[in-house]
């Protein structure tokens, strides 16, 4: 796990649009604290901390730390994240409270070990990503950076599943029903059209000595 963000706020004095405006005028971001059987509370955060933490992918769904003058940090983690339509830029975050006893459900992305030693792609064949992301239920405090797969012993055509890597303790996936796919090691173009000529051509013998018979 990566070394939690650490995100200085302060209180919000005035709430709604108009506040809201005036604090991103003033190099913050409004942003919602709730969670943690306290009061939701109206803060704001430094603009250039939680532009950074968006762009690497360190906010939402990511263990962080806010900062208040005078109070003890907080553990949070960023839930929601709007983001000007055009600028892609980010306009107002919501903060969950959590502790080591919090549960949560997060998307974890995943990772890939061992990509220039594996059979499969050695001999031509294209690492498929089905998915990008595990939506996996995790202690709020020890979230995954990422569920690492190791493709060292995989040839091609094989099947990459869930079941292919160690969950860490405590972690454990939303979809139980199934041992769901992850990536494919593919066959290249030029190896798949050659094998469905030599099956259309074993086909059509097959055709030729049935009507021989």
């Amino acid at each position: 796990m990566s070394e939690a963000t650490v995100f200085d706020c302060e209180l919000r004095k005035r709430a709604g649009t108009g506040g809201s405006r005036a604090v991103r005028r003033d190099g913050w971001v409004p942003a919602v604290l709730y969670g943690g059987g306290q009061d939701p509370a109206n803060i704001k955060l430094r603009y250039n901390q939680v532009l950074k933490a968006y762009q690497t992918g360190n906010l939402i769904d990511v263990l962080s730390i806010i900062k208040v003058d005078g109070e003890p940090d907080q553990q949070v983690i960023g839930r929601d994240i709007q983001v000007d339509p055009v600028k892609d830029l980010p306009m107002h975050v919501d903060l969950m409270r959590v502790d080591e006893k919090t549960r949560v459900t997060v998307n974890v992305p995943v990772r890939f070990l061992n990509e220039e030693t594996c059979p499969g792609l050695k001999a031509g064949g294209v690492l498929n990503v089905v998915r990008h992301e595990v939506e996996v239920i995790a202690p709020a405090t020890q979230i995954p950076e990422a569920l690492e797969f190791d493709l060292s012993t995989f040839e091609l055509s094989d099947t990459v599943n869930i079941s292919n890597t160690s969950l860490p303790k405590g972690v454990e996936v939303t979809i139980t029903d199934r041992d769901f796919t992850i990536a494919t090691i593919a066959a290249p173009s030029g190896l798949k059209s050659q094998e469905n000529e030599a099956s259309d051509e074993g086909e059509a013998e097959e055709a030729a000595e049935g009507e021989g018979e």
